[in-house]
């Protein structure tokens, strides 16, 4: 009897089995169908608004409305679907059960839940509102005439300036004209915190910093802690980059020493990269670029992904993109900052860039397809449309990064018959000049933009303080200060392009700078066996095989884990220490018997 009755248990218990393992088949088939449906809409609508964004960036009429209205469509349509009830209330549902489905589909309900709570429906008047304000705040931002003297420049023309002219007098002159743009947009800026905090409030959001936090799977004080960790331990290495520079500068114009910098006197509109201080002598690439054409650069770049194993870019790539600037009698304008399109989130890839032949444009454009490559790796039958993306948003920016900074060390610059082999380079002024771009951008990135966003956004900064915050956070971390008084009527953080348009996100690059030494680190060690000083990544199927494995996975798996897994550590400054650490000893002897200015420790 008693065998009977345990016979009886194991054929339920299989009985049992079998049926739960059938409903949790249906369920996963069930969660796929809509996964499946809702990328097939939201791929339309996010090139639709792609389309629609990409003409308001290369084709800006003073006073035509054709592209806001398009713009205004497109966004609408596009938030509609994205925020939609049905959507929200599916997505928590399928969530409820997320033990029950595989990893890659849960990340893409994430997604639809995070891509949701930017476009809520049960705000729909608010976020229609939201998308007007953005758009107009785009048309301001880049519609706007800047004038040094009454005349008509460009911000290519200020920054030229702020990088070459040693006349003080014309630095201001171009410095001052960089930030009027500030004062027509603070009221945009204003309207817009409001509305961004009100969008991502509707589903449970503190505020539109934390929302654009939560995408690293991170609380808004970890990533505060986090990135104030990084200021922390590049801050003694600044701390002697600041001090240099005071002296090197005033010396340069004849002037007492000052116990700040004045930002007009810093070859940046945001004293964010200090490397046009030096000029290392037998690495002047620009001199060996003034001949060539703007098209040969972008081919340059193709070129070394080529080498290390990747494709060719499409021919549409060529076709479809706005990489050169415009003529000067063009009767429009365009967005001149390097941005890098992936258009329909399958092979429409573009880049937005107006090329010169100079070093800096050859390193931007290896950092820009540094993006397309990434694009054009995760756009395969592995990675769902939803999880096209990178690890993580500061994973893009340091793969980018990453091919630019390695496309200026002199191994790779002799390799493609940019400068000669023989050439004596001053190592100690090249280690300086990457200093001065690499660790001067931390505090900037890390310390001044994420501490004012957070202002902003968190902590609900009063308008009648946003420029006086702005210059305190500079003050502190950059230890820089603006040539005059700069009162209320301005708004010099709104001169940022970032934060207008790409708000609350300037940590990514941050961390971006953070990985890109963790990587070149790795590759110079362990796949080169070459200094990290002086590596040539052209050529090395290894590198590209490398690179491939973090790049073709997209947002499949944990950034944390991706990282782990190729590098073998957690996100760390030590690498980036480790390479600038020569320049510690110089820098301490340059600076023996000056003053300092800048404390200690944060």
């Amino acid at each position: 009897m008693k065998k009977l009755i345990l016979l009886a248990l194991i054929v339920s218990f299989f009985a049992s089995c079998k049926e739960e393992n059938k409903d949790q088949a249906s369920f996963k088939t069930e969660v796929q169908t809509f996964l499946d449906e809702y990328t097939t809409t939201y791929k339309q609508l996010y090139y639709d608004s792609a389309e629609a964004e990409w003409a308001a960036n290369t084709r800006i009429v003073a006073g035509d409305t054709t592209n806001a209205y398009n713009v205004q469509k497109a966004g609408e349509a596009y938030a509609k679907f994205t925020g939609s009830a049905d959507v929200i209330e599916k997505t928590r549902k399928f969530l409820e059960s997320k033990d029950e489905l595989d990893t890659v589909q849960v990340r893409q309900l994430n997604v639809i839940l995070y891509n949701a709570a930017n476009n809520p429906e049960t705000v729909s008047e608010l976020v229609k509102e939201r998308i007007a304000a953005e758009n107009a705040q785009n048309e301001t931002l880049f519609g706007f005439d800047f004038k040094v003297d009454g005349k008509s420049v460009t911000t290519g023309d200020i920054d030229a300036v702020l990088r070459e002219s040693s006349d003080e007098k014309e630095l201001l002159a171009n410095w001052e004209a960089s930030k009027e743009v500030g004062k027509d947009l603070k009221d945009g800026l204003e309207n817009l915190r409001k509305l961004r905090n009100e969008t991502v409030g509707a589903l449970g959001y503190d505020d539109y910093f934390t929302y654009q936090v939560s995408d690293y799977g991170m609380t808004r004080q970890e990533m505060l802690d986090e990135m104030n960790k990084m200021v922390r331990e590049v801050w003694p290495l600044f701390r002697e980059l600041h001090t240099w520079a005071r002296y090197e500068l005033a010396g340069k114009y004849n002037a007492e020493v000052p116990e700040y910098i004045p930002a007009h006197w810093l070859p940046n509109r945001w004293g964010q990269d200090w490397s046009a201080l030096v000029t290392v002598e037998g690495l002047d690439v620009d001199a060996v670029l003034e001949d060539k054409e703007p098209e040969w650069i972008v081919k340059e770049g193709e070129d070394f992904f080529k080498s290390v194993g990747f494709d060719a870019l499409p021919a549409s790539f060529y076709e479809k993109s706005s990489m050169y600037p415009l003529p000067a009698d063009a009767a429009y304008k365009k967005n001149n900052h390097a941005s890098a399109w992936h258009m329909d989130l399958e092979n429409d890839l573009r880049c937005l860039m107006s090329i010169e032949p100079t070093a800096d444009y050859y390193e931007t454009i290896h950092h820009e397809l540094g993006h397309i490559y990434y694009y054009q790796a995760y756009t395969n039958p592995n990675v769902p449309p939803l999880l096209r993306g990178g690890a993580n948003r500061g994973f893009h920016e340091a793969i980018g990064s990453l091919l630019g900074f390695a496309a200026m060390q002199k191994p790779f610059l002799v390799g493609k018959g940019l400068i000669d082999a023989d050439a004596k380079i001053d190592q100690t002024q090249n280690l300086l000049k990457e200093a001065l771009n690499n660790i001067v951008f931390l505090p900037f990135s890390a310390g001044v933009m994420t501490e004012f966003e957070n202002a902003l956004y968190a902590e609900n900064l009063p308008k009648d303080q946003f420029n006086s915050k702005w210059w305190e956070l500079a003050k502190k971390y950059q230890g820089m200060v603006p040539p005059t008084e700069r009162g209320e009527e301005y708004c010099d953080a709104a001169s940022k392009t970032h934060i207008n348009n790409d708000a609350a996100q300037y940590y990514d690059y941050a961390i971006s700078y953070i990985l890109l030494f963790q990587f070149h680190d790795h590759i110079a060690k362990n796949i080169l066996n070459q200094d990290t000083h002086a590596t040539n990544y052209f050529g090395s199927k290894d590198v590209g095989t490398f690179l491939r494995g973090i790049l073709e996975t997209g947002a499949n798996n944990d950034w944390r884990v991706v990282l782990k897994e190729s590098v073998g550590s957690e996100m760390s400054a030590k690498p980036m220490l480790d390479y600038f650490s020569p320049l510690m000893e110089y820098l301490k002897e340059q600076n023996k018997d000056r003053t300092y200015t800048l404390p200690e420790e944060l």
